[in-house]
């Protein structure tokens, strides 16, 4: 029988199955679900003005902290944030500002799009309430894995805070389309006995192909051993229909997400 196959990218090694794609390709309401050009802008005047002296330039003048990656000492909403910089910190030696609304969130803005000026500031919401969403109506955990249990129909979110920025959470939230690494397409195989197999690519070299089946099972598959083989373009996960707050206290969870115990 002749083999064929049917795919738009070959892989020669394994992938990071959620790495971060580029900040580019959002829908128009993304718009919604973050801060606007402005805020970070004037976020970025009065952390130069008043927060620079002790964090640094570059955010990390702080011993375990670097306010432009986003490490805090603990996860922090944007709410969470505000309270810090309003309230101080008197064993951290941080002193309270008394700051305007639009100048407190244009400090929490200008940390959350990294420090870049030009860049994009997703809102993060509260862990707390993402969790009780990503377990709940959000309907994440009937697909994705988180420490140790759940599903192995989508990619494992155990460590996802670590590796994904808000910006690119979002983007996997609101259009996922666009947010689909190849590596993760779902695939469907024919081998020359006539099994079809449906599932989720994990890996894939010149010879071979890993893949999670509709059972949830470990699959290698050896090419040459099949008749048909080809990756969907179209993601299994559908935009969220969560509101903009709610999108935000799911962000804060994932964010939360970083393979601790």
């Amino acid at each position: 029988m002749r083999s064929f196959f049917r795919l738009a990218l070959l892989w020669s090694c394994a992938l990071a199955p959620m790495l971060t794609l580029p900040e580019q390709g959002f829908a128009q309401s993304a718009s919604d679900h973050q801060y606007s050009s402005e805020d970070i802008e004037a976020g970025s005047r009065v952390y130069a003005a008043d927060c620079s002296l002790c964090h640094g330039a570059s955010g990390d003048g702080v011993d375990g902290m670097d306010l432009r990656r986003g490490q805090f000492s603990r996860v922090l909403s944007d709410d969470d944030l505000r309270d810090v910089i309003t309230a101080g910190l008197s064993n951290a030696r941080m002193p309270a500002f008394d700051l305007r609304q639009d100048e407190l969130d244009g400090i929490v803005a200008y940390i959350r799009a990294g420090f870049d000026a030009s860049g994009v500031a997703v809102r993060v919401g509260d862990a707390a309430r993402g969790r009780g969403l990503f377990d709940g109506r959000g309907e994440c955990a009937s697909c994705h894995r988180v420490g140790g249990r759940g599903p192995y129909t989508a990619p494992d979110l155990s460590d996802i805070g670590s590796i994904r920025t808000p910006a690119a959470l979002q983007r996997t939230l609101l259009d996922p389309g666009r947010a689909l690494l190849p590596i993760n397409r779902s695939v469907r195989a024919v081998t020359r006995d006539g099994e079809t197999i449906r599932g989720r690519r994990v890996n894939e070299d010149t010879y071979t192909v890993q893949l999670i089946d509709s059972n949830g099972r470990l699959r290698s598959l050896t090419k040459s051993n099949l008749v048909e083989y080809e990756a969907s373009l179209t993601p299994i996960m559908k935009p969220t229909t969560l509101s903009a707050d709610e999108v935000a206290d799911l962000i804060g969870y994932l964010l939360s997400l970083r393979g601790l115990p």
